[in-house]
């Protein structure tokens, strides 16, 4: 059986969710599937059953088609790094922090660990679903691309082509990515699925035929706009997040600085009907928050020096109501932070922080990754760790007054929000159920 490469013919095209729609579609047909990113670009990770780190896209797709995490999910992954470096994690731990220019420069380094983990997966299920980043036919970076043509043409992957059609162009989009596909790819393009489309179905009958008659590529599916609201890949995606609550019982401020990290621990926030959660990005008054969270972030002092820059610094110190710190935010309501080893800025560094907490963090080059049960704030929480900055004297929490603050995710996460969870994917999953010609896929997959 072969396995798919889910290509966008745009960033935001829908690759992260279509990866495991199509997965759960074919486990319920029989087929053992495993899912793969290459290389990924984020800022929001998780801890493996493994120990490792990998993007929250891969993470959230295994847990939804229940299979083991480890590093061979995503055995590349890039988070912000300062100036024009990138952190690179390969095989889910910490190995350097490299120049973009550089990262490029050596990539069939990395060659070698891609294999590794794409054969690992393949030995152990019949169909290893391959998600693609941005767009594959960037044609100044397609001699760069791991996730994209590198795997389809090593590995003669089939390939579905995803469209946003809430983007407008989507027939230039189908078109162009297709054509300036390589000839041996556009062989193994199986179908197109069209995303987000708003309205009556019907309307567009005419496109249908248009791609598979004009253009020669089968249609596996027009599916309806559905907003999720799990998984969040990327601040883009939180950014679109919807939210309808027109009685809230709670107001709860997250402040989004620059490089705010794992902003999945809030999905049960924008999931609780009885909350309303704002995004903060500029100095504004924060006393009508109930409660104002400052989240994970990448580069903690440079977030800790933009919040004195807009001036939200101030305003925390002076804010009587609850605040909340996780793994980043945490570190930045210690009295000084200090980066001597450059782990995260790239001079040695000493930070002012805000106070709070009569200790100080220390930046050390290990990465602190852990995974299990937690007692935070009286109660058991499933939950990770995922950090450089290290407190003597308030290693895993602290509470006092108006302030807490804690290195682990998933604070939010308990039984309520895991049906909520299971739930919205099982009214999502019966949505695209209908739409996408499934057994298309199998034929094509099974195609020698």
């Amino acid at each position: 059986m072969n396995s798919l490469s889910i290509f966008g013919t745009s960033s935001d095209a829908g690759k992260s969710t279509l990866t495991f729609v199509i997965g759960k579609l074919l486990q319920e047909r029989g087929v053992s599937v495993g899912v793969f990113k290459a290389q990924n670009v984020s800022n929001n990770s998780h801890v493996c059953d493994d120990g490792s780190e990998i993007a929250i896209a891969q993470y959230f797709q295994a847990e939804v088609l229940s299979i083991p995490t480890s590093y061979h999910l995503n055995p590349v992954l890039l988070k912000s790094g300062h100036g024009n470096s990138a952190s690179l994690i390969v095989k889910g731990h910490v190995v350097e922090d490299k120049e973009v220019r550089e990262y490029y420069r050596d990539l069939d380094l990395l060659k070698p660990a891609v294999d590794e983990c794409f054969e690992y997966l393949s030995e152990r299920y019949e169909c290893v679903i391959c998600e693609g980043a941005g767009s594959p036919v960037e044609l100044n970076l397609m001699e760069k691309d791991l996730s994209n043509i590198y795997i389809a043409e090593t590995y003669s992957t089939k390939i579905i082509l995803v469209a946003d059609i809430e983007r407008g162009g989507v027939f230039a989009s189908i078109w162009g990515v297709y054509n300036l596909l390589p000839e041996k790819l556009r062989e193994n393009v199986i179908g197109v699925i069209v995303n987000k489309f708003r309205g009556d179905r019907s309307l567009f009958d005419d496109g249908v035929r248009i791609i598979e008659e004009r253009f020669g590529i089968p249609v596996l599916g027009v599916l309806p706009y559905t907003p999720l609201n799990l998984g969040f890949e990327d601040s883009q995606s939180l950014k679109n997040f919807v939210q309808n609550k027109p009685n809230p019982s709670q107001k709860i401020g997250i402040i989004n600085y620059p490089t705010m990290s794992n902003y999945n621990d809030f999905e049960p926030l924008i999931a609780d009907e009885t909350i309303a959660v704002e995004f903060i990005t500029t100095n504004i008054a924060l006393e009508s928050f109930d409660l104002v969270i400052l989240p994970g972030s990448k580069r903690v002092i440079e977030d800790l020096r933009w919040l004195k820059q807009v001036g939200l610094f101030d305003t925390l110190q002076m804010r009587t109501k609850e605040i909340l710190g996780i793994c980043g935010g945490y570190q930045m309501m210690f009295e000084t932070i200090i980066d001597e080893g450059c782990v995260e800025t790239s001079e040695p560094s000493r930070e002012e922080a805000l106070g709070f907490i009569d200790d100080v963090i220390v930046f050390q080059r290990d990465k602190v990754l852990k995974k299990g049960k937690y007692e935070i704030f009286g109660r058991a929480i499933n939950g990770f760790e995922i950090h450089h900055g290290v407190s003597e004297k308030y290693p895993l929490s602290y509470e006092k007054g108006h302030i807490k603050g804690t290195f682990v995710h998933g604070l939010f996460d308990d039984e309520v929000f895991e049906r909520y969870k299971k739930k919205t994917i099982e009214v999502f999953m019966e949505t695209m159920r209908g739409e996408i010609d499934v057994e298309r896929v199998i034929e094509s997959i099974n195609a020698v």
